[in-house]
C-alpha cells in the first residue's frame, strides 16, 4: 500500500533467539511486508532477528504481531518513532551470520542476554 504524504510509523526491533530454521523465514516475511507496504531491512540469522522498517502505523502493528507470533521472537524489543516521508526504498529480508556482529566466535546471545535498562 502506498501512502503518498502520510506520516510513516518506523519500528527499529530485534530479539536475540534460537531460530534454528531462520532461512525458511526470509520468503514469507518479505511477502507479508511486501504486500503492506512495509520497507526497510530485517536481519535474520541463527541468533534472531534484528531491523528497521517503516509503514503505516496498521501495517507495522501488524507486523510486530506476525513477527511476535513466530516461535521464540515473542516480546521483541521495538522502539517507535515517525517520519513524514518513507526512509527507506525498498524491502530487505537478509540472512547473516550474526544480527549484532561482536566478532567473538561459539558466543551464543541467547544463553547470555543480560537485562534490560531503561
Amino acid at each position: 500500500m502506498t501512502l503518498p504524504n502520510r506520516p510513516r510509523r518506523v519500528a527499529a526491533l530485534y530479539r536475540f533467539a534460537r531460530l534454528d530454521d531462520f532461512e525458511a523465514l526470509r520468503a514469507p516475511l518479505a511477502a507479508f511486508c511486501c504486500g503492506r507496504g512495509i520497507k526497510g531491512t530485517l536481519l535474520l540469522a541463527h541468533e534472531g532477528i534484528n531491523g528497521t522498517v517503516a509503514g503505516s502505523e496498521a501495517d507495522i502493528a501488524a507486523l510486530i504481531d506476525h513477527l511476535e507470533s513466530i516461535e521464540g521472537l515473542a516480546g521483541l524489543e521495538v522502539k517507535y518513532s515517525s517520519a513524514v516521508q518513507m526512509p527507506f526504498h525498498r524491502m530487505k529480508v537478509r540472512l547473516k551470520r550474526e544480527i549484532v556482529t561482536m566478532g567473538v566466535r561459539d558466543i551464543d546471545p541467547t544463553a547470555s542476554a543480560g537485562t534490560y535498562v531503561a
